[in-house]
């Protein structure tokens, strides 16, 4: 088995991050839709994807699974399908960059309850390098929003879509603390598997409860949510999954903080969209203080004794 600094585990994690970065340029192309929808379908195709694989290599890991395995399992899926609603309809209230900002705090809310519940310690240059990107995250938000990144015009308001995409941060911190939890005994297919399954009924059950359609849509819309499944879920979070066995939940959060540096770089491809020179400021800090957490790795001292 792999260790905390194996090249495999850094490689996973790498490509982890990667597909993150084309999210948000998968949900711009298919945001004529519900956002409810999107998440949905999203988690739907990231079932049907892995389902062939899990019928013929995980039944018999699941049947031998205790009730906490379920139960926990269970709470994961439940909380990340919570993540993915609460996160896309906070960008129907409150402005992209507000909810960005807000999203981003997901590694002080790890860090604590990583201390809390699990007892994991982390070194003060691992705390001061989550701080610093962290930081430059808030800077990437300031700077979309002095752009002029406007409220939508509908919607309960920025208190209501700022509440949502902090409730999305804590939401997916705890999914991950248990993911932490159950990857120490659970291979990665039995794990994500059913976790996605609870993470789809989770949002088809919410879109029904809405009244939000899941079908009608063109054959673009389900292509774009399969190519969400596909690289931001499967291999995503899939990879995320992979490296909670490995690595305390709060450092594995803190990658996700180099979603909006890719992200930008492929808007920029894509959109052509400059992004101004503070946001700039704040990617070149995220990625200080991403360097700053692998280098203490690398030295054997992010996680005290």
């Amino acid at each position: 088995m792999p260790d905390a600094r194996s090249p495999r585990v850094l490689l996973i994690l790498a490509l982890g991050v990667i597909s993150f970065t084309f999210a948000p340029i998968l949900v711009r192309w298919a945001d004529d839709a519900p956002g409810l929808a999107i998440a949905a379908w999203r988690n739907v195709f990231a079932v049907l994807l892995l389902a062939p694989l899990a019928a013929v290599r995980i039944r018999d890991e699941v049947r031998r699974f205790e009730r906490r395995d379920v139960l926990l399992i269970a709470l994961a899926g439940f909380f990340l399908g919570l993540h993915f609603i609460t996160w896309i309809e906070s960008l129907y209230h409150t402005t992209v960059a507000s909810a960005s900002v807000l999203v981003t705090t997901s590694p002080i809310f790890l860090a604590a309850l990583g201390y809390v519940i699990l007892g994991e310690r982390l070194a003060w240059r691992t705390l001061a390098g989550v701080g610093v990107a962290v930081g430059g995250a808030v800077l990437i938000g300031w700077g979309d929003a002095a752009a002029g990144a406007n409220l939508p015009v509908s919607g309960k308001g920025a208190m209501w879509g700022n509440g949502l995409a902090l409730s999305a941060s804590l939401l997916v911190s705890v999914y991950l603390l248990i993911g932490r939890v159950v990857r120490q005994k659970v291979s990665w297919l039995a794990y994500v598997f059913p976790l996605y399954a609870v993470s789809a009924l989770t949002t088809v059950i919410a879109a029904w409860g809405m009244g939000t359609p899941l079908l009608g849509y063109d054959l673009a819309f389900y292509g774009l949510c399969g190519a969400m499944a596909l690289g931001p879920q499967v291999i995503g979070h899939g990879a995320f999954n992979y490296g909670v066995q490995f690595l305390p939940a709060t450092l594995v959060g803190m990658l996700a903080l180099l979603e909006p540096v890719g992200a930008s770089a492929l808007a920029f491809l894509f959109f052509r969209e400059v992004p101004p020179l503070i946001a700039v400021a704040g990617m070149l800090i995220v990625l200080g203080g991403v360097s700053l957490v692998v280098w203490t790795r690398r030295s054997g001292e992010a996680v005290d004794a």
